[in-house]
């Protein structure tokens, strides 16, 4: 008796929840997916506004990629948007992408030739708001490139490049390691690779002294910028990273690659050859040995 009763409020809860999700895309959301799509259909010059994390920025590439094959098309970067989750040691703090962290990027932006112009947001107006997957009524637990398919109604090929970056003039052929203390999967270790020496980590020196901890050889190198980063990532062996800026560059440019899948939150899924993830120890091996005898 007491199921049926719990399963009758829960069935009608969710019955709530999806009518106000209904009712606030009719009132909201509807009129603005609309004007995106008129002004793809009329506009030959389109302005984007991203104010998200440095990944969340590359990810939107792919879309905006094939739309400048029929449009121009502007990148406005919006700074100091205030974060509402808590993310463990973010080098942005509560803040999605500050002015040291657009410094940092606008490098690599300036290089993709499919962008008209780049540059911070001062109030210019704006034809497609790439913030909006935040917003809308839906669950975007899905992988992250397809949240702006959903905003512009666009469908990219995404085994496909939507990244450039030359290759780097000094560091070629090392495997490059980047590991957040964010988004961590805590059901794999690195202690497999204790005796590799042919091991490049980039990021935040605290990450690095963690790592080593566990892989006594692992070097350091510290690019100048998001450029030289994505260069060094073009040039390597192959990639391995967790959820964060770099595996997103990795995953663009679609080098050979690893993720350190998480399990709490997967809106990351590599797409194309060479590209693995995993949740547990053995299938980490598996393709870290995969890559290693291949390249």
């Amino acid at each position: 008796m007491f199921k049926k009763i719990f399963y009758k409020i829960f069935k009608n809860k969710k019955y709530i929840k999806k009518m106000s999700q209904i009712d606030l895309y009719e009132k909201k959301y509807k009129k603005i997916i609309t004007e995106i799509d008129n002004a793809i259909k009329e506009k030959k010059e389109i302005n984007f506004l991203h104010s998200g994390h440095c990944g969340d920025l590359i990810y939107s590439f792919a879309v905006i990629k094939k739309i400048s094959l029929t449009h121009k098309c502007n990148f406005y970067v919006g700074l100091n948007k205030k974060v509402n989750n808590y993310y463990e040691k973010h080098p942005s703090g509560n803040i999605y992408i500050n002015e040291r962290m657009f410094n940092l990027l606008l490098p690599l932006l300036e290089k993709q030739k499919f962008l008209n112009k780049v540059k911070k947001h001062e109030n210019e107006k704006i034809d497609i708001n790439l913030d909006l997957f935040r917003e809308l009524p839906i669950n975007y637990i899905f992988n992250s490139p397809r949240w702006y398919f959903q905003i512009t109604g666009e469908q990219v090929d995404l085994s496909e490049p939507y990244l450039t970056a030359e290759e780097h003039d000094k560091i070629k052929n090392k495997i490059i390691i980047h590991r957040t203390f964010r988004f961590r999967n805590s059901f794999i270790n690195y202690n497999f690779l204790k005796d590799n020496k042919d091991l490049i980590f980039i990021g935040l020196k605290e990450e690095y002294l963690d790592l080593k901890k566990h892989i006594p050889y692992l070097e350091i190198y510290d690019p100048k910028n998001f450029y030289e980063a994505a260069k060094l990532i073009k040039s390597c062996k192959f990639f391995i990273g967790n959820m964060s800026i770099f595996y997103p560059i990795a995953e663009a440019l679609k080098v050979p690659r690893l993720l350190e899948a998480c399990p709490e939150f997967p809106v990351v899924q590599p797409v194309g050859k060479n590209a693995f993830d995993f949740y547990f120890q053995p299938h980490f091996e598996k393709w870290f040995n995969y890559l290693n005898n291949k390249f």
